[in-house]
Protein backbone atom coordinates (compact mmCIF):
# COMPACT_ATOMS: atom_id res chain seq x y z
CA UNK A 1 0.00 0.00 0.00
CA UNK A 2 2.84 2.41 0.82
CA UNK A 3 4.35 1.90 -2.67
CA UNK A 4 0.99 2.63 -4.25
CA UNK A 5 0.62 5.88 -2.31
CA UNK A 6 4.19 6.90 -3.10
CA UNK A 7 3.50 6.54 -6.80
CA UNK A 8 0.37 8.70 -6.45
CA UNK A 9 1.98 11.46 -4.36
CA UNK A 10 2.79 13.69 -7.34
CA UNK A 11 -0.55 13.14 -9.03
CA UNK A 12 -3.95 14.75 -8.35
CA UNK A 13 -6.02 13.45 -5.45
CA UNK A 14 -7.96 10.58 -6.94
CA UNK A 15 -11.70 10.97 -6.41
CA UNK A 16 -13.08 8.91 -9.29
CA UNK A 17 -13.40 5.43 -7.80
CA UNK A 18 -16.64 4.73 -9.69
CA UNK A 19 -14.74 5.02 -12.99
CA UNK A 20 -12.02 2.59 -11.97
CA UNK A 21 -9.98 1.48 -8.99
CA UNK A 22 -6.24 0.86 -8.66
CA UNK A 23 -5.36 -2.80 -8.61
CA UNK A 24 -4.72 -3.86 -5.03
CA UNK A 25 -1.04 -4.82 -4.57
CA UNK A 26 -2.18 -8.08 -2.99
CA UNK A 27 -4.09 -8.89 -6.17
CA UNK A 28 -1.06 -8.09 -8.35
CA UNK A 29 1.06 -10.41 -6.20
CA UNK A 30 -1.48 -13.21 -6.55
CA UNK A 31 -1.55 -12.79 -10.34
CA UNK A 32 2.17 -12.57 -11.11
CA UNK A 33 3.10 -16.30 -11.13
CA UNK A 34 0.52 -16.99 -13.85
CA UNK A 35 2.19 -14.64 -16.31
CA UNK A 36 5.52 -16.44 -16.09
CA UNK A 37 6.35 -19.85 -14.60
CA UNK A 38 2.74 -21.07 -14.30
CA UNK A 39 1.67 -20.10 -17.79
CA UNK A 40 -0.47 -23.08 -18.80
CA UNK A 41 -3.69 -22.93 -20.78
CA UNK A 42 -6.55 -23.79 -18.38
CA UNK A 43 -8.23 -25.73 -21.20
CA UNK A 44 -5.18 -27.99 -21.77
CA UNK A 45 -6.38 -31.08 -19.94
CA UNK A 46 -3.57 -33.43 -20.97
CA UNK A 47 -0.67 -32.19 -18.82
CA UNK A 48 0.35 -30.59 -15.54
CA UNK A 49 0.62 -27.04 -16.91
CA UNK A 50 -3.02 -27.05 -17.92
CA UNK A 51 -4.16 -28.78 -14.73
CA UNK A 52 -2.43 -26.12 -12.63
CA UNK A 53 -4.08 -23.31 -14.55
CA UNK A 54 -7.47 -25.01 -14.41
CA UNK A 55 -7.13 -25.40 -10.64
CA UNK A 56 -6.50 -21.70 -9.98
CA UNK A 57 -9.27 -20.65 -12.37
CA UNK A 58 -11.66 -22.90 -10.47
CA UNK A 59 -10.48 -21.33 -7.22
CA UNK A 60 -11.28 -17.90 -8.67
CA UNK A 61 -14.80 -19.09 -9.50
CA UNK A 62 -15.20 -20.14 -5.88
CA UNK A 63 -14.02 -16.76 -4.60
CA UNK A 64 -16.44 -14.88 -6.83
CA UNK A 65 -19.30 -17.23 -6.04
CA UNK A 66 -18.70 -16.84 -2.30
CA UNK A 67 -19.02 -13.06 -2.65
CA UNK A 68 -22.54 -13.31 -4.11
CA UNK A 69 -23.91 -16.52 -2.58
CA UNK A 70 -23.65 -18.55 -5.76
CA UNK A 71 -22.33 -21.94 -6.86
CA UNK A 72 -18.86 -21.77 -8.54
CA UNK A 73 -20.30 -23.62 -11.54
CA UNK A 74 -22.57 -20.63 -12.14
CA UNK A 75 -19.68 -18.21 -12.77
CA UNK A 76 -18.86 -17.46 -16.43
CA UNK A 77 -15.74 -15.40 -17.10
CA UNK A 78 -15.97 -12.51 -19.58
CA UNK A 79 -13.88 -9.48 -20.55
CA UNK A 80 -15.83 -7.17 -18.22
CA UNK A 81 -19.26 -5.94 -17.24
CA UNK A 82 -20.04 -4.58 -20.71
CA UNK A 83 -19.66 -8.02 -22.25
CA UNK A 84 -21.50 -9.61 -19.32
CA UNK A 85 -24.43 -7.23 -19.75
CA UNK A 86 -24.57 -7.80 -23.50
CA UNK A 87 -24.45 -11.57 -23.06
CA UNK A 88 -27.06 -11.59 -20.30
CA UNK A 89 -29.55 -9.31 -22.04
CA UNK A 90 -29.24 -10.34 -25.68
CA UNK A 91 -28.47 -13.98 -24.94
CA UNK A 92 -31.38 -14.53 -22.57
CA UNK A 93 -33.98 -12.60 -24.55
CA UNK A 94 -33.09 -14.27 -27.82
CA UNK A 95 -33.08 -17.76 -26.35
CA UNK A 96 -36.48 -17.29 -24.71
CA UNK A 97 -38.03 -15.93 -27.90
CA UNK A 98 -36.49 -18.64 -30.08
CA UNK A 99 -37.47 -21.46 -27.70
CA UNK A 100 -41.02 -20.61 -26.62
CA UNK A 101 -42.70 -22.53 -23.85
CA UNK A 102 -46.33 -21.50 -23.86
CA UNK A 103 -47.24 -17.93 -24.75
CA UNK A 104 -44.49 -15.91 -26.48
CA UNK A 105 -42.31 -13.76 -24.24
CA UNK A 106 -40.85 -10.82 -26.14
CA UNK A 107 -40.88 -8.00 -23.59
CA UNK A 108 -37.71 -6.67 -21.93
CA UNK A 109 -37.94 -4.18 -19.06
CA UNK A 110 -35.17 -1.85 -17.93
CA UNK A 111 -34.77 1.70 -16.57
CA UNK A 112 -33.78 4.97 -18.22
CA UNK A 113 -30.83 5.39 -15.85
CA UNK A 114 -29.06 2.13 -16.68
CA UNK A 115 -25.47 2.03 -17.91
CA UNK A 116 -25.05 2.79 -21.62
CA UNK A 117 -24.15 -0.81 -22.46
CA UNK A 118 -27.50 -1.95 -21.06
CA UNK A 119 -29.45 0.76 -22.85
CA UNK A 120 -27.68 0.04 -26.13
CA UNK A 121 -28.26 -3.70 -25.73
CA UNK A 122 -32.01 -3.29 -25.30
CA UNK A 123 -32.08 -0.85 -28.21
CA UNK A 124 -30.47 -3.56 -30.34
CA UNK A 125 -33.21 -5.98 -29.23
CA UNK A 126 -35.83 -3.36 -30.03
CA UNK A 127 -34.56 -3.29 -33.62
CA UNK A 128 -35.01 -7.07 -33.64
CA UNK A 129 -38.69 -6.71 -32.74
CA UNK A 130 -38.65 -7.01 -28.96
CA UNK A 131 -41.03 -4.87 -26.92
CA UNK A 132 -38.78 -2.68 -24.75
CA UNK A 133 -40.08 -0.87 -21.65
CA UNK A 134 -37.80 1.79 -20.16
CA UNK A 135 -38.97 2.66 -16.67
CA UNK A 136 -38.67 6.24 -15.40
CA UNK A 137 -37.19 6.99 -11.96
CA UNK A 138 -38.21 9.35 -9.21
CA UNK A 139 -36.26 12.43 -8.12
CA UNK A 140 -33.94 10.23 -6.09
CA UNK A 141 -33.17 7.85 -8.96
CA UNK A 142 -35.29 4.90 -7.80
CA UNK A 143 -37.83 3.03 -9.89
CA UNK A 144 -41.46 2.77 -8.81
CA UNK A 145 -41.85 -0.85 -7.71
CA UNK A 146 -45.62 -0.61 -8.08
CA UNK A 147 -45.18 0.43 -11.70
CA UNK A 148 -42.79 -2.46 -12.30
CA UNK A 149 -45.32 -4.87 -10.82
CA UNK A 150 -48.02 -3.54 -13.15
CA UNK A 151 -45.83 -3.83 -16.25
CA UNK A 152 -44.24 -7.27 -15.93
CA UNK A 153 -46.41 -10.16 -17.02
CA UNK A 154 -46.33 -13.54 -18.70
CA UNK A 155 -45.10 -11.65 -21.79
CA UNK A 156 -41.95 -10.47 -20.03
CA UNK A 157 -38.81 -12.38 -20.94
CA UNK A 158 -36.30 -10.34 -18.94
CA UNK A 159 -36.03 -7.51 -16.44
CA UNK A 160 -32.60 -5.83 -16.33
CA UNK A 161 -32.09 -3.34 -13.49
CA UNK A 162 -28.74 -2.34 -12.02
CA UNK A 163 -27.99 -2.87 -8.35
CA UNK A 164 -26.15 0.43 -7.80
CA UNK A 165 -26.14 3.36 -10.20
CA UNK A 166 -22.68 4.28 -11.42
CA UNK A 167 -23.33 8.04 -11.46
CA UNK A 168 -25.43 8.72 -8.37
CA UNK A 169 -24.80 5.64 -6.22
CA UNK A 170 -28.42 4.75 -5.44
CA UNK A 171 -29.38 1.16 -4.61
CA UNK A 172 -32.44 -0.41 -6.18
CA UNK A 173 -34.54 -2.83 -4.12
CA UNK A 174 -33.18 -6.03 -5.62
CA UNK A 175 -35.08 -8.33 -3.29
CA UNK A 176 -38.47 -6.91 -4.23
CA UNK A 177 -37.58 -6.80 -7.92
CA UNK A 178 -36.64 -10.46 -7.73
CA UNK A 179 -39.97 -11.30 -6.11
CA UNK A 180 -41.90 -9.44 -8.80
CA UNK A 181 -40.04 -11.24 -11.59
CA UNK A 182 -40.45 -14.64 -9.96
CA UNK A 183 -44.22 -14.16 -9.67
CA UNK A 184 -44.59 -14.05 -13.47
CA UNK A 185 -41.67 -16.27 -14.47
CA UNK A 186 -39.55 -13.47 -15.93
CA UNK A 187 -35.76 -13.68 -15.70
CA UNK A 188 -34.05 -11.04 -13.58
CA UNK A 189 -30.64 -9.64 -14.56
CA UNK A 190 -28.73 -7.08 -12.54
CA UNK A 191 -25.62 -5.12 -13.42
CA UNK A 192 -23.77 -5.31 -10.09
CA UNK A 193 -20.45 -3.82 -11.21
CA UNK A 194 -20.83 -0.97 -8.70
CA UNK A 195 -22.37 -3.14 -5.98
CA UNK A 196 -20.15 -6.15 -5.37
CA UNK A 197 -17.87 -5.58 -2.41
CA UNK A 198 -19.91 -2.53 -1.37
CA UNK A 199 -23.25 -3.99 -0.31
CA UNK A 200 -24.22 -7.57 0.69
CA UNK A 201 -25.36 -9.59 -2.32
CA UNK A 202 -27.08 -12.97 -2.31
CA UNK A 203 -28.36 -14.13 -5.68
CA UNK A 204 -30.61 -16.78 -4.14
CA UNK A 205 -32.22 -14.60 -1.49
CA UNK A 206 -32.68 -11.82 -4.06
CA UNK A 207 -33.88 -14.28 -6.74
CA UNK A 208 -31.43 -12.91 -9.29
CA UNK A 209 -30.98 -15.09 -12.38
CA UNK A 210 -28.06 -13.27 -13.99
CA UNK A 211 -25.54 -10.83 -12.49
CA UNK A 212 -22.73 -8.87 -14.14
CA UNK A 213 -19.41 -8.17 -12.41
CA UNK A 214 -16.30 -6.19 -13.40
CA UNK A 215 -12.77 -6.62 -12.07
CA UNK A 216 -11.53 -3.06 -12.23
CA UNK A 217 -14.37 -1.72 -10.06
CA UNK A 218 -13.24 -3.83 -7.08
CA UNK A 219 -9.46 -3.27 -7.11
CA UNK A 220 -8.86 -6.04 -9.61
CA UNK A 221 -7.38 -5.90 -13.12
CA UNK A 222 -9.03 -4.39 -16.16
CA UNK A 223 -10.12 -6.64 -18.99
CA UNK A 224 -11.83 -9.27 -16.85
CA UNK A 225 -15.35 -9.68 -15.58
CA UNK A 226 -17.88 -12.38 -14.86
CA UNK A 227 -21.50 -13.24 -15.45
CA UNK A 228 -23.41 -15.25 -12.89
CA UNK A 229 -25.87 -17.55 -14.68
CA UNK A 230 -28.30 -19.51 -12.51
CA UNK A 231 -28.23 -23.30 -12.93
CA UNK A 232 -31.39 -24.25 -10.96
CA UNK A 233 -33.89 -23.41 -12.27
CA UNK A 234 -31.69 -23.32 -15.34
CA UNK A 235 -31.17 -20.09 -17.25
CA UNK A 236 -30.20 -20.60 -20.87
CA UNK A 237 -28.52 -18.16 -23.22
CA UNK A 238 -27.67 -17.81 -26.86
CA UNK A 239 -23.92 -17.09 -26.99
CA UNK A 240 -22.65 -13.93 -28.67
CA UNK A 241 -19.55 -15.68 -30.05
CA UNK A 242 -18.93 -19.04 -31.67
CA UNK A 243 -15.85 -21.06 -30.85
CA UNK A 244 -14.56 -23.90 -28.75
CA UNK A 245 -17.48 -23.99 -26.34
CA UNK A 246 -15.65 -22.89 -23.21
CA UNK A 247 -17.54 -21.50 -20.20
CA UNK A 248 -20.48 -23.89 -20.48
CA UNK A 249 -20.80 -22.92 -24.14
CA UNK A 250 -21.81 -19.37 -23.21
CA UNK A 251 -18.48 -17.67 -23.89
CA UNK A 252 -15.92 -19.33 -26.14
CA UNK A 253 -12.25 -18.39 -26.02
CA UNK A 254 -9.14 -19.18 -23.98
CA UNK A 255 -9.40 -17.80 -20.47
CA UNK A 256 -6.72 -15.37 -19.30
CA UNK A 257 -5.57 -17.24 -16.21
CA UNK A 258 -3.81 -14.29 -14.49
CA UNK A 259 -6.86 -12.07 -14.94
CA UNK A 260 -9.22 -14.74 -13.63
CA UNK A 261 -6.96 -15.15 -10.59
CA UNK A 262 -6.98 -11.38 -10.12
CA UNK A 263 -10.76 -11.10 -10.27
CA UNK A 264 -11.17 -13.95 -7.80
CA UNK A 265 -8.69 -12.46 -5.35
CA UNK A 266 -10.21 -8.98 -5.68
CA UNK A 267 -13.69 -10.35 -4.99
CA UNK A 268 -12.47 -12.16 -1.90
CA UNK A 269 -10.58 -9.18 -0.48
CA UNK A 270 -13.50 -6.83 -1.16
CA UNK A 271 -16.01 -9.15 0.43
CA UNK A 272 -13.86 -9.69 3.52
CA UNK A 273 -13.64 -5.93 4.09
CA UNK A 274 -17.21 -5.11 3.06
CA UNK A 275 -18.62 -3.96 6.41
CA UNK A 276 -15.51 -2.21 7.73
CA UNK A 277 -15.05 -0.40 4.42
CA UNK A 278 -18.72 0.53 4.35
CA UNK A 279 -18.39 2.22 7.74
CA UNK A 280 -15.13 3.95 6.80
CA UNK A 281 -16.48 5.33 3.53
CA UNK A 282 -19.70 6.41 5.23
CA UNK A 283 -17.62 8.44 7.67
CA UNK A 284 -15.52 10.02 4.90
CA UNK A 285 -18.60 10.92 2.85
CA UNK A 286 -20.33 12.52 5.85
CA UNK A 287 -17.14 14.43 6.67
CA UNK A 288 -16.83 15.71 3.11
CA UNK A 289 -20.46 16.73 2.79
CA UNK A 290 -20.62 18.54 6.13
CA UNK A 291 -17.40 20.43 5.45
CA UNK A 292 -18.38 21.41 1.92
CA UNK A 293 -21.84 22.61 2.99
CA UNK A 294 -20.27 24.72 5.73
CA UNK A 295 -18.01 26.52 3.26
CA UNK A 296 -20.19 27.16 0.20
CA UNK A 297 -23.89 27.45 -0.51
CA UNK A 298 -25.87 26.57 -3.58
CA UNK A 299 -25.16 22.85 -3.39
CA UNK A 300 -27.44 19.98 -4.34
CA UNK A 301 -26.54 16.37 -3.54
CA UNK A 302 -28.12 14.11 -6.12
CA UNK A 303 -29.70 10.70 -5.57
CA UNK A 304 -31.77 9.20 -2.80
CA UNK A 305 -30.45 10.13 0.65
CA UNK A 306 -30.98 6.71 2.24
CA UNK A 307 -30.80 3.98 -0.41
CA UNK A 308 -27.24 4.56 -1.55
CA UNK A 309 -23.70 3.30 -1.22
CA UNK A 310 -21.14 5.31 0.74
CA UNK A 311 -18.24 6.75 -1.18
CA UNK A 312 -20.34 8.10 -4.06
CA UNK A 313 -21.38 11.75 -4.00
CA UNK A 314 -22.92 13.48 -6.99
CA UNK A 315 -23.04 17.23 -6.39
CA UNK A 316 -24.56 20.11 -8.33
CA UNK A 317 -22.68 23.39 -7.84
CA UNK A 318 -25.21 26.12 -8.58
CA UNK A 319 -24.03 28.63 -11.19
CA UNK A 320 -20.81 26.77 -12.01
CA UNK A 321 -19.88 24.68 -15.03
CA UNK A 322 -18.73 21.25 -13.95
CA UNK A 323 -16.25 21.05 -16.82
CA UNK A 324 -14.80 24.46 -15.97
CA UNK A 325 -14.61 23.53 -12.29
CA UNK A 326 -12.56 20.43 -13.09
CA UNK A 327 -10.20 22.49 -15.26
CA UNK A 328 -9.82 25.08 -12.51
CA UNK A 329 -9.03 22.40 -9.91
CA UNK A 330 -6.30 20.27 -11.54
CA UNK A 331 -5.19 18.92 -8.17
CA UNK A 332 -8.39 16.84 -8.06
CA UNK A 333 -9.22 13.89 -10.31
CA UNK A 334 -13.02 14.10 -10.67
CA UNK A 335 -15.60 13.34 -13.33
CA UNK A 336 -18.97 14.53 -14.55
CA UNK A 337 -20.37 11.02 -14.78
CA UNK A 338 -19.77 7.65 -16.39
CA UNK A 339 -16.28 7.14 -17.79
CA UNK A 340 -17.94 5.39 -20.74
CA UNK A 341 -19.59 8.66 -21.81
CA UNK A 342 -16.89 11.15 -20.71
CA UNK A 343 -16.20 12.17 -24.32
CA UNK A 344 -19.83 13.20 -24.68
CA UNK A 345 -20.45 16.86 -23.83
CA UNK A 346 -24.20 16.37 -23.52
CA UNK A 347 -25.75 16.70 -20.04
CA UNK A 348 -25.91 13.49 -18.03
CA UNK A 349 -28.98 11.47 -19.03
CA UNK A 350 -29.06 10.06 -15.50
CA UNK A 351 -29.35 13.49 -13.88
CA UNK A 352 -31.90 14.60 -16.48
CA UNK A 353 -33.98 11.55 -15.59
CA UNK A 354 -34.02 12.84 -12.00
CA UNK A 355 -35.58 16.10 -13.23
CA UNK A 356 -32.46 18.23 -13.67
CA UNK A 357 -32.36 20.87 -16.36
CA UNK A 358 -29.49 20.79 -18.84
CA UNK A 359 -27.73 23.58 -16.94
CA UNK A 360 -28.10 21.77 -13.61
CA UNK A 361 -26.77 18.53 -15.05
CA UNK A 362 -23.79 20.33 -16.57
CA UNK A 363 -23.08 21.95 -13.18
CA UNK A 364 -22.69 18.55 -11.49
CA UNK A 365 -19.69 16.44 -10.57
CA UNK A 366 -19.33 12.87 -9.38
CA UNK A 367 -16.98 12.49 -6.43
CA UNK A 368 -15.89 8.96 -5.54
CA UNK A 369 -14.00 7.78 -2.47
CA UNK A 370 -12.42 4.36 -2.17
CA UNK A 371 -10.06 1.99 -0.41
CA UNK A 372 -7.06 4.34 -0.48
CA UNK A 373 -8.83 7.65 0.20
CA UNK A 374 -7.66 9.33 3.41
CA UNK A 375 -9.19 11.93 5.71
CA UNK A 376 -6.41 14.31 4.73
CA UNK A 377 -7.31 13.96 1.05
CA UNK A 378 -10.99 14.54 1.81
CA UNK A 379 -10.20 17.71 3.78
CA UNK A 380 -7.88 19.01 1.06
CA UNK A 381 -10.49 18.30 -1.61
CA UNK A 382 -13.06 20.33 0.32
CA UNK A 383 -10.69 23.29 0.57
CA UNK A 384 -9.84 23.17 -3.13
CA UNK A 385 -13.45 22.85 -4.27
CA UNK A 386 -14.74 25.55 -1.92
CA UNK A 387 -12.08 28.10 -2.86
CA UNK A 388 -12.38 27.33 -6.57
CA UNK A 389 -16.17 27.60 -6.62
CA UNK A 390 -16.06 30.92 -4.76
CA UNK A 391 -13.61 32.34 -7.30
CA UNK A 392 -15.71 31.11 -10.22
CA UNK A 393 -18.85 32.72 -8.83
CA UNK A 394 -17.29 36.19 -8.53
Amino acid sequence: MSELKANRSEKPIYLDYQATTPTDPRVVKDMMPYFTESFGNPHSVDHAYGWEAEEVVDKAREQIADAIGADPREIVFTSGATESNNLAIKGTARFIRNNPKGAPRDQVVTAVTEHKCVLESVTRLEREGFDIVRLPVDGGGLIDLGQLEEIVSEKTALVSLMAVNNEIGVIQNLTRIGEICEEVGAKFHSDAAQAIGKIPLDVNRMQIDLMSISGHKIYGPKGIGALYVRRRPRVRLEPLMDGGGQERGFRSGTLATPLCVGLGAAAQYANEALFTEYDRLSSLSARFRAALESKIDGLRFNGDEDQRIPGNLNVTFEGVSGADLMKAAPKLALSMGSACTSADLDPSYVLKALGHSDDQALASLRIGFGRYTTKEEVDEAVEILASTVKKMRI
